[in-house]
């Protein structure tokens, strides 16, 4: 089905202007979306309604709504539930703007990786050179970055120059808990605990006591308590006691924000509440680096 451009215009508006007020649309909030006369939009309508694209609802809260075809006819999928993939313009959120697809047209090219967006909602504050962040997707937590370089309002496509593209693994936290994840004795001297570190290559580590995760111990614990000249103190007068504390079956992007929210390096893991091991940002980025 080959649409003209202004019934294009028309559908994509229809559509905008369904999501964000699930209620059927009146053509004169069309017609000025898109600096139309409402007679021209209602006599379009007429067309697309014999097309099967759209449909009348009647009464005083009535007006027009798309249909699935038109959805198609976009090559949009049209779903009951949607999640929102935000859409950024120099950092600020597009408000009632979901990206409803992400493509990638340069994969091959050596030193060039451009993409395309379709964006269901308001794209036209859109210029050459804007900031463009899509994302988190709701899966794979997909956040893409780039720079517009063109815009297609017939299609509602922003083209854009990827700049940047981060995705979390989607298994959660107690995946990736080290089995033999190092520990210390909360009664070890803070010497004790620096040659574990030293041995084991690692910056910090869980605090145990008769079994149980009491806190955590880091170098920078060690460090400050050396410089104050107190030597003779045990890792459990220096640990960190009100760790925070994250669920073993949430995400890795769910750890990231946490560690972004507390300024933090690391987290005691739960499982059905009870402490079992711990992740640090370094986990995090071991899962990134592609071997």
């Amino acid at each position: 089905m080959e649409l003209t451009p202004i019934q294009k215009e028309i559908i994509i508006e229809l559509i905008n202007l369904q999501r964000q007020k699930d209620s059927a649309v009146k053509g004169e909030e069309i017609a000025e979306l898109i600096d139309r006369n409402p007679g021209t939009v209602r006599n379009q309508m007429q067309s697309l309604k014999m097309l099967g694209l759209v449909e009348g609802v009647p009464g005083p809260k009535g007006g027009y709504r798309a249909t699935g075809a038109a959805y198609e006819a976009l090559s949009v999928t049209s779903m009951e539930k949607e999640a929102e993939v935000p859409l950024y313009r120099n950092e600020d959120v597009v408000k009632g703007a979901t990206v409803a697809e992400i493509s990638f047209t340069t994969v091959r090219h050596p030193e060039m990786c451009n993409g395309r967006l379709k964006v269901l909602g308001n794209i036209k504050e859109f210029s050459g050179g804007d900031l463009v962040q899509v994302g988190p997707t709701p899966v794979n937590r997909l956040i893409v970055r780039g720079e517009v370089v063109g815009r297609d309002d017939t299609e509602n496509l922003l083209l854009f120059k990827i700049t940047e593209m981060v995705s979390l693994p989607k298994k959660s936290i107690k995946h990736y808990i080290k089995k033999d994840t190092v520990s210390i004795d909360a009664n070890a001297t803070i010497q004790e605990a620096a040659r574990v570190f030293i041995t084991n290559k690692v910056h910090g580590a869980p605090v145990e006591e008769h079994g149980r995760i009491v806190g955590i111990a880091t170098f920078m614990d060690i460090g400050e308590t050396l410089a104050s000249g107190k030597i003779n103190l045990k890792v459990k007068d220096i640990m960190t006691k009100n760790v925070i504390t994250i669920d073993g079956n949430a995400s890795l992007s769910d750890a990231v924000k946490m560690f972004d929210d507390h300024n933090i390096g690391r987290l005691i893991v739960t499982l059905e509440g009870v402490p079992t091991g711990m992740i640090s940002k370094t986990d995090v980025l071991h899962e990134l680096v592609i071997y």
